[in-house]
């Protein structure tokens, strides 16, 4: 299947189940640089060609101030794709690394970039922000919540911030990371390589590496976490009858998708 039908398919189930987008909507998607925040940008984009509500999207990037980080490759993509871009300079990297020197920057950062994110979705006038996580997003974070916090939890597909007047929405919810990853690559999404030191050097990097592992041994266990968050309604989470096909792809594309 053409891996741009392919993940198209997957954001219009989830916008539809999940009735993320209304007519007149403008849309905040927030772009790290990252291959999900880039093919959920490139989605939204095309897929108001034909999608039956109409709404705008702005690209917005959290610039939070590391050296050598440079974003003009996206500039030049959403100039190319017609889309808004705007670049939310901050100093969060100095706050954290250099003033506060915390030891466990990745909780403070998250919190940081959210709000900076979302003020930015708010200036431009934007009353909806599109986030890039995908199906193993959630089963890494409901896991992480399970195993470090004790307790059944997970972001939510859909949520409204009434502080900010915001909803939150992630359409990618029913692409596996090898979809994105996929997808990536042939449309050679223009990247930007993450300058932070704690890059890579994190839980959720422990506990994407153990459902690696719990994977080789019993096939469809993340699928099987994925539908039982459904089944449960954990945090917004339902069945709807349909469901993700666990990254199954053709044959003649096994070799570049992994």
């Amino acid at each position: 299947m053409n891996e741009m039908k392919r993940l198209l398919s997957f954001v219009r189930r989830a916008v539809d189940d999940y009735n993320m987008i209304d007519d007149g909507d403008r849309i905040a998607v927030g772009v790290s640089g990252g291959k999900d925040s880039l093919a959920l940008l490139y989605a939204l984009s095309e897929m108001r060609r034909f999608y039956p509500k109409k709404y705008d999207i702005v690209a917005v990037t959290v610039d939070m101030g590391f050296a050598g980080m440079d974003y003009s490759p996206i500039e030049a993509f959403c100039k190319e794709k017609n889309i808004e871009y705007v670049v939310e300079k901050t100093e969060i990297a100095k706050i954290i690394f250099d003033v506060r020197k915390e030891p466990n920057p990745c909780s403070l950062c998250a919190k940081m970039r959210r709000g900076s994110l979302h003020a930015a979705a708010q200036a431009h006038s934007c009353n909806k922000v599109a986030l890039g996580h995908h199906y193993d997003d959630a089963v890494e974070t409901f896991m992480m919540n399970l195993f470090f916090e004790g307790r059944l939890g997970c972001f939510s597909p859909k949520s409204y911030l009434s502080n900010r007047r915001l909803t939150l929405i992630r359409p990618l919810l029913y692409a596996t990371e090898k979809d994105v990853q996929y997808f990536a690559r042939r449309r050679e999404l223009p990247i930007v390589k993450n300058m932070c030191p704690e890059d890579k050097a994190t839980e959720r990097e422990n506990i994407k590496n153990l459902l690696s592992m719990l994977e080789k041994d019993n096939k469809g266990v993340k699928h099987r976490i994925f539908n039982a968050m459904c089944k449960g309604e954990i945090d917004g989470f339902k069945l709807c009858g349909r469901y993700p096909d666990a990254g199954k792809i053709d044959e003649g594309e096994n070799n570049e998708h992994t």
